[in-house]
């Protein structure tokens, strides 16, 4: 199943009457994940009045969680999670720390300054989209390298690492919902002079339309 969820972590500061709101912003893998980070900034942060936290885990968002940390019921940890779920992102976790400049800025002002932190938060780390792929090997004659490299330039094809043996060696990812049309494309452009293999389907994510195991 195909997701969004955020690149990389991140932070930013937002200032409104003297409070910082400082948004820390992580992908997790799961609920464990999330807790270690929340306790991580908390423990970086207990000077602060409020470690406000909300998270989602799973490609459907099975497991939502959220606490307002002491600030008024419903002003602060919904309002994050309000918006991971806006933004559609999963596997994500946000934790915004709240440090008190002496103003109160009444239930609809810490509603806004929690959910602008967030956001914030979110668009420093980028949204990334998650797919599943498949590692494909493709072995041609050293002629037909030329055309593969043609064909995977126009058809916006990433090639990972190309190897030169007996024969070219030419390892790419490719997503599993467009497998079969590549499988195809290549045995044409090939005249049937190639030979594929595959690794394990496992989980991409995909920026302008490149796969990457891993994003940082």
């Amino acid at each position: 199943m195909e997701y969004l969820t955020i690149m990389k972590s991140a932070s930013e500061t937002l200032e409104i009457k003297k409070s910082l709101f400082i948004c820390y912003s992580k992908r997790v893998n799961d609920e464990e994940e999330a807790k270690e980070f929340i306790k991580d900034i908390k423990n970086k942060h207990k000077d602060a009045r409020h470690n406000v936290f909300a998270y989602t885990i799973g490609e459907n968002m099975e497991i939502q969680r959220y606490s307002d940390d002491g600030e008024p019921q419903g002003t602060a940890g919904i309002p994050v999670l309000e918006v991971i779920k806006k933004k559609n992102i999963k596997d994500t976790a946000i934790v915004v720390t709240r440090y008190f400049g002496g103003i109160l800025l009444g239930t609809g002002g810490l509603t806004r300054a929690y959910s602008n932190a967030a956001s914030m938060g979110i668009d420093a780390a980028g949204i990334v989209e998650k797919v599943m792929g498949i590692p494909v090997y493709v072995e041609i004659p050293y002629d037909l390298l030329g055309k593969i490299q043609y064909y995977c330039e126009q058809n916006e094809k990433y090639i990972e690492e190309i190897q030169y043996t007996d024969v070219v060696k030419i390892n790419l990812y490719i997503e599993k919902s467009q497998l079969e049309d590549f499988n195809k494309a290549i045995i044409e452009v090939c005249d049937g002079k190639s030979k594929l293999s595959f690794g394990e389907e496992s989980h991409f994510f995909k920026m302008k339309n490149r796969l990457y195991l891993n994003v940082i």
